[in-house]
Order: structure tokens, then C-alpha cells, then sequence
């Protein structure tokens, strides 16, 4: 009786042992997500996110690699030109990102906000690159989830299985590139803006609420790219 029980067990054992390993041989590709600008007091927020195939190396580049902000901006810039290299010539990078205005930001929440951008830079990265949901494993910056937790449930989520992990943009190299696609593409965009909007200084903080732009807030008040829950109270200055 106890050595059916112990066959049954090892058994048990041995098929959850191959299931999992399994899973795992199947993620051909790893993806990773992160945003920018959630405490900004103007401009986007923006999510990016870079898929690599599993085999991939970039071992070749000198930069390094850490979360973007640790970054300085010509290091930022260099790794998105190593990127888009990376990808002309082996075509196992692709990388997208998605920005939430201002006005959504106030209507959903930073949080929401940031959620639904990740899941539709998510979406747009697995159409254009035509990349297999079950070939993907994607790594999200702790606080940000894909918004399809109803359908994951009821096992048609047409997303990869996702894991959030804090700090993960120093932990996980595929989410700090995310990081850095997100922090270029938002820096570009409030450069842009700083011609529309120069009595800001955008192009200085990015739309964060530095000195300068609060001064500036108080001298001039909040324009249409400005969000209203994070500067209200210039509002009726």
C-alpha cells in the first residue's frame, strides 16, 4: 500500500516536473514593460515595451544597462540607436510604446491610466511584430498589470502569462530597455512641446514639478497639457 502511494506521488512529482519545464521551453520570446511620467505634472504618460527573442545576446554592447533614469540622456539615446540596429540586422528585438494625455490621465487615474497604456502597447507590439501570445512570457515595473484579468480567468486571455515585479527595471534587462523606450520617446515628446509652451521650460524638467515649473505654474497657471488632479490648486491662482 505505501509503495503505491510513493509511485503514485513520484508520479505526481514527475509530470508536474515536465509540465513546468515545459512552460517554460515554450517562451520563445521575453517581454518586458514599463512606464514613464506617472507623477508628472504635465505632459503624457507613456508605456513601453520591448520584446527579445530568448536566445538573443546583446552582450556586444558596451552601454550599460539599468533603469533609465539612472541613465544619462545621451546613454538613453545610444541604446535606442543600438536597438533599432539590433533589429535591422537580426530581427529578434521589437519594442513599442502607447501615451495617455493628460485629459486621460484626469479622467482614468495615473494607475488605470498606466495599466490600459501597458496593456495596448502590449497589444500593438504582438501585431506588428506577430509574435504568438503562448511563445511570450512578459515582465512588468512593479505597479503596472494587463487589463484582461476577466478573460485570463475564464482561459481566453489573448495575452502571454505576466508576472509584475518590483523594481523591476533594476532587475530584469528586458524591462529596463523597456524603461528606456518609454523615457526616450516621452523626453522627445516635451521637447516638442516646450515650442508650443515655452514660458514652461519643458524641455528642462519633462514636465515634472521642479521649482521652475511650479514658479512657472503660479506665474502663468496650467495649460491644456497640464492635469488638472495634479495641479488644481494653480488652477484659480
Amino acid at each position: 500500500m505505501e509503495k503505491a502511494r510513493l509511485r503514485l506521488f513520484c508520479c505526481r512529482i514527475f509530470f508536474r516536473i515536465k509540465g513546468i519545464l515545459k512552460e517554460r521551453m515554450k517562451h520563445t520570446w521575453l517581454i518586458g514593460i514599463d512606464e514613464v511620467g506617472r507623477g508628472a505634472l504635465a505632459g503624457p504618460l507613456t508605456v513601453g515595451v520591448v520584446a527579445i527573442r530568448k536566445s538573443a545576446s546583446f552582450a556586444d554592447s558596451k552601454l550599460p544597462l539599468r533603469d533609465s533614469k539612472k541613465l544619462s540622456p545621451l546613454q538613453r539615446e545610444a541604446w535606442v540607436s543600438y536597438m533599432r540596429v539590433w533589429k535591422q540586422k537580426k530581427n529578434d528585438i521589437f519594442f513599442a510604446t502607447w501615451s495617455m494625455s493628460p485629459k486621460t490621465v484626469d479622467r482614468l487615474n495615473v494607475t488605470q491610466a498606466a495599466n490600459w497604456a501597458a496593456t495596448k502597447a502590449l497589444s500593438k507590439l504582438l501585431i506588428d511584430a506577430r509574435i504568438n501570445p503562448r511563445t511570450a512570457k512578459v515582465f512588468l515595473d512593479g505597479g503596472l498589470y494587463i487589463k484582461d484579468a476577466s478573460a485570463r480567468e475564464k482561459g481566453k486571455s489573448a495575452f502571454p502569462v505576466s508576472e509584475t515585479i518590483i523594481k523591476g527595471d533594476e532587475k530584469v534587462p528586458v524591462i529596463a530597455l523597456a524603461s528606456i523606450i518609454a523615457k526616450v520617446t516621452r523626453d522627445r515628446k516635451l521637447t516638442k512641446l516646450h515650442a508650443k509652451y515655452p514660458a514652461y521650460n519643458l524641455a528642462k524638467h519633462k514636465g515634472y514639478g521642479t521649482k521652475i515649473h511650479r514658479d512657472a505654474l503660479k506665474a502663468y497657471g496650467i495649460s491644456d497639457i497640464h492635469r488638472l488632479t495634479f495641479t488644481r490648486k494653480w488652477a484659480n491662482l
